[in-house]
């Protein structure tokens, strides 16, 4: 498990490793990026990472979080928001609000949530559109979406992803209990030990 403290570096971690990454994109912001996304609409995507935060802490929450882990979270949100028609233009969505220059947008949010996330305590509750949650709670479930799609952008622009190794360490923690809740850690474990290849569409989510 991780403690607090290295859950908000793993998250700050991963919002300066997709930063980065971003400022690298150098105009080639209408190239192929994810599924039916621009590489504008993947990094909009991915910002929404950090924006929901922002979103969700202005709600007053009260009474007990609803949801107790980043692993419920993905578990909820895999049953009542997987609409990829909606999550599609969402994405393209945040991409157009980032306007002409992405990259600075960018890290205009990163700069901005991750200070509200530091003057912010771990126990405050943020209203997600799954159920309640604490904040430390919701920030595993934001490096992980962060890590991936920040992997994905480099992967579409022939990047080395480099990816921070606290953000992968918990990236890689929370894959191995989602893995395990759904039981799909066999095939997950000897994959990974070299014991032969994941089933074909293998996902976790």
């Amino acid at each position: 498990m991780f403690t607090p403290p290295a859950t908000r570096e793993a998250f700050a971690a991963s919002a300066a490793f997709f930063a980065a990454r971003v400022a690298e994109v150098d105009g080639r912001w209408d190239e192929h990026g994810l599924g039916e996304w621009t590489v504008r609409d993947l990094v909009g995507h991915t910002s929404r990472s950090l924006l929901t935060i922002e979103s969700y802490l202005r709600d007053e929450v009260e009474g007990h979080p609803e949801a107790a882990s980043a692993a419920e979270y993905f578990d909820r949100a895999a049953s009542s928001l997987a609409d990829p028609v909606a999550v599609t233009q969402r994405g393209r969505d945040a991409g157009a609000a980032l306007g002409a220059d992405p990259s600075a947008a960018v890290n205009d949010i990163r700069r901005r949530v991750t200070d509200l996330v530091d003057a912010s305590p771990d126990h405050a509750l943020v209203a997600t559109p799954i159920g309640s949650m604490r904040l430390i709670d919701y920030l595993v479930a934001r490096t992980f979406e962060l890590t991936v799609h920040t992997c994905d952008l480099c992967a579409a622009l022939g990047l080395d992803a480099d990816v921070p190794p606290i953000a992968a360490a918990q990236t890689a923690a929370l894959i191995g209990e989602l893995a395990a809740r759904h039981q799909q850690v066999t095939a997950l474990l000897l994959s990974a030990t070299g014991r032969g290849p994941l089933p074909p569409g293998f996902t976790v989510l």
